[in-house]
């Protein structure tokens, strides 16, 4: 009997892990500023300020903006999700099982990517609401007049990640839901829970921090939030003979950063 899988089989497990992870691992990965292939334990991301523009004199110098630029230093940090196959289960599983262990491990890393992201946006200090009520239309207007007024770009790349008990409060607005406002196109329930609605990708998530019964929900633009990765996803099998199974080990080198606080706007709401 082999002690140890074939290259084929562990380069096919791999391939599998990697593609789980990009389709059902991390949900909010692909909404902020991403960057990968780091190099060292830290990556920075630049935040630039606001430039103005003046006149000048005929023959006159240029004015300069002297634009601010202060960077986020976003760490990284090393991640682990791994379990047990052993040897004489693996002679009674079929691709279909193999698969199931492939996701577990990249739906684990994904959860991991999102609580990062999740955590850095709780930093937030721009509330909207008192969290004292549940996800309404009047909060949502307050976020929206927040978001104008910081000069957030309104440019098809703000993004709202809310509660599933938000998500069904969103439902029963009429504005969000009815297809006399938004058109059939839009409607949340075509295809994936996830709709745009002024001018912003709505999501619903489960891992959002919740305390004392409020939940955060934040509404933010894509540049507000820093991702980066040194290591995607990768997968290592050992073969283990004490324990007569291999040891499958899903792996990745990744870290958040808030950016710019004034791109984020945090609606606390009252779950009950």
């Amino acid at each position: 009997m082999s002690t140890s899988v074939t290259q084929a089989f562990v380069k096919q497990f791999e391939r599998e892990v990697h593609e789980s992870y990009q389709r059902i691992g991390s949900k909010l990965r692909n909404t902020v500023r991403s960057k990968g292939n780091v190099q060292g334990a830290s990556t920075v991301f630049q935040r630039v300020g606001k430039g103005s523009a003046g006149t000048k004199a005929r023959h006159g110098e240029v004015p300069v903006m002297n634009i601010e630029h202060s960077p986020a230093e976003c760490i990284l940090y090393d991640f682990y999700a791994g379990d047990w196959v052993d040897r004489l289960d693996e002679l009674k599983t079929n691709i279909d099982e193999r698969q199931v262990i492939a996701n577990a491990g990249a739906y684990a890393l994904g959860r991991k990517t999102d609580e990062l992201l999740i955590e850095e946006m709780d930093k937030s200090t721009n509330f909207a609401g008192t969290g004292a009520d549940g996800l309404t239309k009047a909060k949502i207007l307050e976020a929206f007049e927040m978001l104008g007024e910081a000069d957030v770009p309104d440019d098809g790349q703000r993004y709202a990640v809310v509660g599933w008990k938000q998500w069904s409060q969103l439902l029963g607005i009429l504005e969000f839901a009815n297809s006399d406002y938004v058109g059939p196109d839009e409607l949340p329930w075509r295809g994936t829970q996830a709709k745009r609605w002024l001018g912003t990708l709505w999501l619903p998530h489960s891992g959002l921090t919740a305390a004392g019964g409020v939940r955060l929900c934040h509404w933010y633009h894509k540049t507000a939030v820093g991702h980066a990765a040194g290591a995607d996803v990768k997968t290592d099998i050992t073969w283990h003979g004490d324990r007569a199974a291999h040891f499958v080990n899903n792996m990745m080198s990744q870290g958040a950063c808030l950016i710019d606080p004034a791109g984020v706007v945090t609606l606390r709401c009252l779950e009950g």
